[in-house]
């Protein structure tokens, strides 16, 4: 039975690394046609204004290539330094040649193919005929990294074409970057690989630990000389009932651990683009420091929020496997709000906001003065945060036959319908007034967590027409 258990076990192993073998291919083969589809974009636009440059010399509908010759000369000659990211670009790499309107080689860059017929090449025949012409050939044949990238534009004179200009960049050039970028892909996706690998044993240890006590049980039995019905049956449902806690738990975990994925993937997915956006921008040359400079800020912003959001879920993960509280005191509510009330003073004078304190009754509650801190200061931050300047945020208490209702109001907009039942879903987060940013949206699940773990519920609901929105956390009065 091990031995077949465990060959599924390897099984489902190698079809999930066949899975990423496969996704990590398709994604590292993408890479160079993404990088090509970049440069030929540039290329493009480089030709047309070369084609622009060259039409100002035509006379008579002859190109007049003269001025072209020292143009390039000096370019070549240039030197310089130019750090992307790891890179180092020091000359300048692309290259130029002009036809006439019969595709012969009125003048080359290099200096190697005037005079040469290149009517039969896609860029120059395309482009004689006003079309788009590109194409992808070696230098030297059967040699792939001497490969050259060429785009063509035609060469215009009143109402017809004289000839073409076809400017290239070698595909070495950029390849770099593709190189390091499949570099960094693949490290990050065999690294994830391995963590979601190391997961999977873990979560099937988990699983097959309730079959390991039935098997001891068994065992148990076939050990015993003497049958005793009673004795095996409160043995055997003392087996059953601790293997079927272990299994209910494994699968709860395993469904868990499935839906923080699916989540945290959703999450980190748009500051990740963005972040690969920016990154991908920082390695265009000749960015100006300003820009760049914004682009870096938005790499440190998105970062922030990525961790940001990963803590919040780890806090939100450890509050959510715990069934009970581990120990518990008698917490004195009326001194803990004033030391959170006390506490979102600064943050609530920074905006402009006056936070008021109502004692209605004074009570005290069995529980984690802690989480009890964390999940008031929550629901105070998050009221100071959609409160209008000016505005006023009142924290009242009331009491009710055993328990203790805790309000927390503001003046804010409230909460829009479409929103109302989604407030506690975990990630879901409205824009803040003032600032139009959202939080992670793991703020009011952790409150409803810890509101869980002492017995309590937590509601968030409008006051009225125009008159904000209302936090309501209820906890049981503390017994004698």
């Amino acid at each position: 039975m091990n031995a077949k258990r465990n060959r599924i076990f390897i099984g489902i192993l190698l079809i999930y690394a066949i899975g990423i073998a496969f996704l990590l291919y398709r994604v590292l083969a993408d890479l160079d046609p993404r990088y090509r589809e970049s440069a030929e974009e540039s290329l493009v636009e480089t030709a047309q204004l070369m084609a622009s440059l060259v039409e100002q010399d035509v006379r008579d509908g002859a190109i007049d290539t003269a001025r072209l010759d020292p143009l390039f000369r000096s370019v070549y000659a240039r030197r310089f330094e130019a750090r992307i990211f790891s890179m180092t670009k020091e000359r300048v790499e692309l290259r130029m040649y002009v036809t006439d309107r019969g595709g012969r080689v009125l003048y080359d860059s290099l200096g190697q193919v005037a005079g040469a017929d290149f009517s039969q090449w896609r860029d120059v025949r395309l482009a004689l005929r006003g079309e788009y012409g590109a194409r992808t050939s070696p230098d030297l044949e059967h040699e792939p990294d001497t490969s050259v990238m060429y785009v063509g534009a035609p060469v215009r004179w009143r109402d017809g074409i004289v000839g073409a200009v076809s400017v290239g960049k070698p595909v070495q050039s950029f390849g770099q970057f593709v190189q390091a970028a499949r570099r960094k892909t693949l490290y990050v996706g065999l690294t994830s690989a391995v963590a979601v690998l190391m997961l999977a044993i873990i979560v099937s240890v988990w699983l097959v630990r309730p079959f390991g006590l039935i098997a001891d049980y068994v065992r148990y039995v076939r050990s015993q000389r003497k049958l005793s019905l009673p004795r095996l049956g409160r043995r055997a449902l003392g087996v059953i009932g601790a293997a079927y806690e272990e299994m209910r738990d494994a699968l709860a975990g395993r469904n868990y651990v499935a839906d923080y994925v699916q989540t945290l993937t959703h999450e980190v997915k748009s500051p990740l683009s963005a972040i690969r956006g920016a990154a991908e921008l920082l390695q265009e040359p000749g960015m100006p420091p300003g820009q760049r400079q914004q682009f870096l800020d938005n790499i440190t912003r998105e970062t922030q929020r990525i961790q940001e959001t990963v803590d919040r879920m780890m806090e939100l993960t450890a509050l959510e496997t715990r069934r009970r509280l581990d120990a518990t005191q008698l917490v004195a509510m009326t001194p803990l709000l004033e030391d959170v009330v006390a506490s979102a003073n600064p943050t609530a004078a920074a905006r402009g906001v006056r936070v008021k304190l109502a004692i209605g009754a004074d009570a005290s509650v069995d529980g984690d003065p802690f989480l009890l801190r964390r999940a008031l200061g929550n629901l105070l931050d998050n009221a100071i945060d959609f409160s209008p300047e000016g505005g006023e945020v009142l924290v009242s208490t009331r009491l009710r036959p055993r328990s203790l209702v805790i309000e927390v109001a503001d003046q804010g907009p409230g909460i829009p319908e479409y929103a109302q039942d989604k407030v506690f879903e975990k990630f879901y987060s409205l824009a803040r007034p003032h600032s139009r940013k959202k939080s992670t949206g793991l703020g009011l699940p952790f409150v409803r967590e810890i509101a869980s773990l002492h017995h309590g519920r937590v509601e968030l609901v409008n006051a009225g027409e125009g008159a904000g929105a209302v936090a309501r956390l209820r906890l049981p009065v503390a017994s004698g």
